[in-house]
């Protein structure tokens, strides 16, 4: 079971090899073809713009004709983003570490009184009644 983290961690690199197989008779039956679609536009049986891709345009053609693009976050929240928090967590440690080192255990005290300050900040702005013309 894996512990959440706040850090990302490397993951093994993975071996994976791709063996080089050579069949005999499928080159031969490729050079054939070859061969015969040669022989057949020189007779003017086949026009020359005849390939194997003509008959893959129509699905690519059709994937393509989904795509919506990126879509853009619906309301821009600082908080969303995993880095943010990240962020945020590893600057209260860091101050808390230095302010404890400089200032002594009142740091907590000062870091609760800002956190208290801040949510109160926030619960007064999301409470808040919109105006109607916005």
């Amino acid at each position: 079971m894996k512990f959440p983290s706040v850090f990302r961690t490397a993951a093994p690199m993975r071996f994976d090899i791709k063996p080089r197989y050579y069949d005999p008779v499928k080159e031969e039956i490729d050079q054939r073809t070859s061969r015969i679609k040669r022989e057949l536009q020189a007779e003017g049986l086949i026009k020359d713009g005849d390939d194997e891709l003509g008959s893959y345009g129509g699905g690519i053609r059709g994937s393509f004709s989904q795509y919506r693009g990126i879509k853009e976050r619906s309301s821009p929240n600082i908080f969303a983003s995993t880095a943010m928090i990240r962020t945020f967590i590893f600057l209260i440690l860091l101050g808390s570490i230095f302010g404890y080192v400089y200032l002594g255990p009142v740091i907590f005290e000062y870091m609760l009184y800002v956190a208290l300050l801040i949510g109160a900040v926030y619960f007064f702005f999301r409470l808040k009644p919109k105006k109607k013309n916005e």
